[in-house]
């Protein structure tokens, strides 16, 4: 079998070689990655400058390319074949392991979940894995024998085209796995302003996220903060069919 893993924290962070690792017991690994962190670019793709890559390993079963696009670039790059020697074609897509959660509404905004949710347009299975803990050296151990059971299952069983797998891990002792829906929530972002020496200010982005269904038991948030790995088929097809027939009307 052969292996796509790409994610958005770059190819040097400890989260994409814990998956490297759980990949290659499933066969050949190719790896596209960002060259640097790429958090928060959703399914943005480089449009007005060129994308540059480089080889940074190549041994059997393995091979590493760093690239200078977004999460969602370094799949379409995977998949057109024109890198050097590129003999590979992907039946399996992993994105991650992201460092931080990809819960309720940061699904959008999340460049793991953008990688993985392009690999489905392609027609190829593509899971995004996530861990509730932002540290850079963060402990991917503890997850790691259930996301191998999550890509045995999906392996087996397979996905409908244009659908992935979100995945999100809690930090500490898991409880189990739960099939969950996407919890109802927002960031309520603030900017914090900065004076500069041109006399302007200058701007960071920060806020807090409020869940607005604590206590519904079938979300992802739920399941997180109860101590339980959570699982959510992500479509790409993002039409609402019920609205669609009021319109209709």
């Amino acid at each position: 079998m052969n292996i796509l893993v790409t994610n958005d924290d770059g190819f040097q962070s400890k989260g994409i070689k814990a998956l490297i690792e759980i990949a290659r017991g499933f066969g050949n690994v190719l790896v596209v990655a960002p060259d640097s962190a790429r958090s928060a670019q959703s399914s943005a793709l480089t449009v007005s400058m060129p994308i540059t890559y480089n080889e940074i390993l190549k041994e059997d079963n393995l091979r590493i390319i760093s690239c200078s696009g977004t999460p969602a670039d370094c799949v379409k790059l995977a998949f057109s074949r024109q890198l050097p020697d590129m003999d590979f074609e992907p039946d399996l897509v992993l994105s991650g392991i992201n460092h931080g959660s990809n819960s309720s509404i940061n699904i959008i905004y999340s460049g793991t979940m953008g990688a993985a949710i392009d690999a489905a347009l392609y027609g190829k299975l593509s899971i995004g894995f996530s861990l509730c803990d932002h540290s850079l050296n963060a402990d991917f151990s503890f997850a790691g024998e259930y996301f191998t059971e999550i890509i045995k299952n999906t392996l087996k069983n397979g996905l409908p085209y244009g659908v992935c797998l979100n995945v999100n891990a809690p930090v500490g002792k898991i409880k189990g796995v739960k099939y969950c829906r996407q919890s109802k929530g927002a960031w309520r972002e603030e900017f914090l302003a900065y004076p500069t020496p041109y006399g302007k200010s200058c701007f960071w982005l920060t806020g807090d996220f409020i869940n607005e269904e604590p206590h519904s038991a079938d979300t992802d948030e739920w399941a997180l903060n109860n101590g339980y790995i959570s699982i959510q088929p992500v479509q790409t097809d993002m039409t609402d069919y019920g609205f669609l027939e009021n319109l209709k009307k």
